[in-house]
């Protein structure tokens, strides 16, 4: 095992139909190095054995160690990692591919150049269904290496292009310092300062990993990387920190009054404009509550102006009040009816409080004829003004059921 060169981390659980199609690709690798593929099964209960078994029989190299237990996705990926024999490490998803071509390239790379530990490229985006690719994660005009504790001119890199180092190939022997356990700072900028300070990383201009967004298993599944998005930011900033935390611990980074207030700005923009990305997600799954907390932070940080914010700012307080009211009605119990009083246009209203997930038990009706005492505790009031309202609680409605517009706009502020 002493001339391995390569070995292909691939932590898994539970999907081997993934893992079936990840390893059909895996087949068509024609390296001119040797490499080994290290599974580690995180005590998977499907026939995820089976089918590793069944590759390993038709002579992929793989080296298969599963789990007694599910100890999480960290400590799955560290045991692929602490398996490997292989020179330099790669993590693959068990949902995604590599770019031969892409991985020939770094290697030859990282062989003539023994001071990098880590050799980082940007990624694409995949269309399985479609065999084309959606766009690149970050783009780089070309080549470019940071000579070990080179942390300010590195941090200034990131920043300036709004790179997350997550896609990589390592020299093994920087990964057992490197790779380490981080919760609250993101472990893509944390690692990276581990790599930094122990040898030269690199940025490659051509990508060799392709993320796989929509899958031909299931074209409608959400991204699993959509969720860190939505809500990381502020491990995002966490990570950047802890960055420029270790530049100054290594005499690196100047800590005075002034040049900790613009690098504090730096870390503020670069989570702002993550955020600005998160909005997009949230106002795609229709949360515009979500939304509305990010643009407060945005707009008090300064960049209210930004595209994905802008555009929202005229709708956003009708969609805040509308879901705000869904919310309101579905968490009472014993509500089985909301009343629009007043409304111009209440069928739209009743289509929107729908599609925000007002439960189906709910009926919607405009301002009734009559008015059943037997219903009145069962029953919530979006009123149109005022003086409904009170027409409303002399009825004997009760009070903190019965809505007006002021109610659910008067702190959606934009």
């Amino acid at each position: 095992m002493s001339g391995m060169k390569l070995s292909i981390c691939i932590p898994t659980y539970n999907r081997e139909a993934y893992l079936r199609n990840a390893l059909e690709h895996c087949e068509s690798y024609n390296f001119s190095f040797p490499y080994e593929i290290v599974i580690s099964d995180n005590a998977s209960t499907d026939n995820t054995t089976q089918v590793v078994e069944e590759f390993i029989a038709k002579g992929l190299p793989i080296h298969y160690h599963r789990r007694a237990v599910n100890g999480g996705s960290g400590p799955n990926l560290a045991c692929a990692f602490h398996h490997a024999v292989g020179e330099y490490s790669i993590y693959l998803a068990d949902d995604d591919f590599l770019m031969p071509a892409g991985v020939e390239a770094a290697m030859a790379y990282l062989d003539a150049n023994p001071d990098v530990v880590a050799c980082q490229a940007p990624w694409y985006l995949y269309d399985e269904v479609h065999d084309r690719d959606l766009s690149q994660f970050y783009d780089i005009a070309e080549d470019i290496k940071f000579p070990q504790q080179s942390f300010i001119e590195l941090f200034q890199f990131i920043f300036n292009g709004h790179i997350f180092p997550e896609i990589g190939i390592y020299r093994s022997s920087a990964l057992r310092s490197a790779w380490v356990p981080r919760d609250f700072c993101f472990w893509a900028f944390s690692y990276l300062a581990h790599f930094v300070d122990q040898g030269a990383v690199t940025f490659l201009k051509q990508p060799f990993y392709r993320s796989v967004a929509v899958s031909k298993i299931a074209p409608a599944r959400q991204q699993a990387g959509n969720d860190d998005v939505m809500t990381s930011w502020d491990k995002y900033r966490g990570g950047l920190e802890y960055y420029l935390y270790i530049a100054a611990k290594r005499g690196k980074l100047n800590t005075s009054r002034e040049a900790r207030a613009i690098y504090d700005e730096m870390c503020k923009i670069f989570t702002l404009n993550r955020m600005s990305v998160a909005i997009r997600f949230w106002v795609a799954r229709k949360d515009f509550i979500k939304a509305y907390e990010l643009y407060t932070r945005m707009a008090l940080g300064g960049l209210g102006e930004h595209p994905e914010v802008a555009e929202l700012r005229h709708s956003l307080p009708m969609m805040v009040a509308i879901q705000t009211l869904t919310y309101q009605v579905n968490a009472t119990a014993g509500i089985d009816r909301l009343i629009l009083s007043g409304m111009a246009d209440p069928k739209s209203i009743g289509e929107m409080l729908r599609n925000m997930g007002l439960l189906p038990e709910i009926e919607i009706v405009a301002d009734p004829q009559t008015h059943d005492p037997a219903r009145l505790e069962k029953t919530a009031i979006f009123a149109a003004d005022m003086p409904r309202r009170e027409n409303f609680l002399e009825l004997g409605y009760k009070p903190n059921l019965i809505f007006i517009e002021t109610d659910l706009t008067q702190h959606v502020l934009v």
